[in-house]
């Protein structure tokens, strides 16, 4: 049996851990090892502020496990859990949080930079298209 060996800081997750977040579900096990590549695997302790309102975001989360509260002018809007993703809107937006989201459990999430993101738009387009969607959704209920 072959082990491979990751730096602990960037570990990237199983293709397969990727096929349960229904975003990615569809992919073909070529496309998910792709996704896979551009995705590290964090874990985050309840309490963490993950993006905060109004700050800079360059990143892309996708929970595999846990919880967080969505919060806009420290109210509660949305509470996301396994399977969810946020920080897309900043990528696909002008660049800037608009939300608080705080962890409300111990964590594990899939983190992807904005360079990568990038690439996942142009190479996976049919992705990118629910991501959008997402986002006009977001912004309708906002």
């Amino acid at each position: 049996m072959d082990r491979h060996e990751h730096d602990e800081d960037e570990e990237h997750p199983d293709p397969e851990r990727l096929r349960a977040i229904p975003l990615f579900a569809d992919l073909s096990d070529e496309d998910l090892a792709r996704v896979a590549t551009w995705f590290t695997v964090d874990e985050i302790s309840e309490g963490r502020r993950l993006t905060p309102e109004g700050a800079a975001g360059y990143r892309f989360y996708v929970i595999e496990e846990g919880t967080v509260e969505v919060r806009h002018h420290d109210e509660a809007i949305a509470t996301l859990g396994p399977g969810d993703f946020f920080g897309e809107m900043a990528i696909m937006g002008d660049g800037r949080r608009v939300a608080d989201v705080v962890a409300t459990s111990p964590m594990t999430i899939f983190v992807m930079f904005g360079t990568s993101f990038r690439e996942l738009e142009v190479g996976l387009p049919d992705v990118a298209a629910r991501l959008r969607a997402a986002v006009a959704e977001r912004m309708r209920s906002a």
